[in-house]
């Protein structure tokens, strides 16, 4: 069960890390704006009271965690299709390991873009 729910957000890691990082920044400055006092942020539709200091520090967080769950995507997603440009089946070899563990972290159209190779020099 846990395997589906991880393999099912595997292919939107994009689409969740924007969705992260877009809401982070948004609490983020909504914490900003209401705990500095400035009135240029008129978005909030009821006053926050006490818990400006608490919405930044979220926001802080779930900004961070939605860049550096982007920054992860596509700095595996370059590796991978640097490596799979390689047209010497001893590079692929050698870099076997590594390529079919950071696949694993990526949607299933790496991992068939994986396979098709392996399959193109012959490899178990």
């Amino acid at each position: 069960m846990l395997e589906r729910l991880v393999r099912g957000l595997r292919e939107y890691v994009v689409i969740l890390s924007i969705l992260l990082l877009i809401g982070g920044l948004f609490f983020f400055l909504m914490g900003l704006f209401e705990y500095t006092g400035l009135q240029a942020y008129q978005i909030s539709v009821f006053k926050i009271g006490q818990w400006n200091a608490y919405i930044l520090v979220f926001g802080l967080i779930v900004l961070s965690i939605g860049i550096y769950y982007l920054y992860s995507f596509f700095k595996k997603r370059k590796f991978v299709l640097d490596e799979l440009k390689t047209d010497k089946r001893s590079e692929l070899l050698k870099k076997r390991n590594k390529l079919e563990s950071t696949v694993k972290h990526l949607p299933s159209k790496y991992e068939k873009m994986l396979v098709d190779k392996e399959d193109e020099f012959n490899i178990k």
